[in-house]
């Protein structure tokens, strides 16, 4: 199944449409502009699919965000206790 350029562009229109919906208010969050950035300009050399890319890093990038932020509030409530140095070599008997 072959679609012509009207049907690629149309499917990718929906897909954006999509994938700002499903982001909603989030569309602006961290991450979102950083992937978004990175997506298009991946999707341009892989193709000319920049929107398709920007939509998809915009995702990418927000998870990734949500995920480190995730990772430092994990991080603060339970600090790691820093390890004790070793003792400096002595003498041997």
């Amino acid at each position: 199944m072959t679609l012509n350029r009207t049907s690629r562009r149309l499917l990718a229109a929906s897909l954006c449409a999509s994938a700002l919906l499903a982001c909603g208010a989030q569309a602006f969050a961290k991450g979102c502009l950083k992937g978004a950035a990175v997506g298009a300009v991946a999707g341009h050399v892989a193709g000319h699919h920049a929107v398709l890319g920007a939509a998809a890093g915009c995702v990418a990038g927000h998870h990734m965000a949500r995920k480190k932020l995730q990772e430092q509030k994990l991080q603060q409530q339970h600090p790691q206790v820093p390890a004790q140095p070793a003792p400096p070599p002595g003498p041997t008997a």
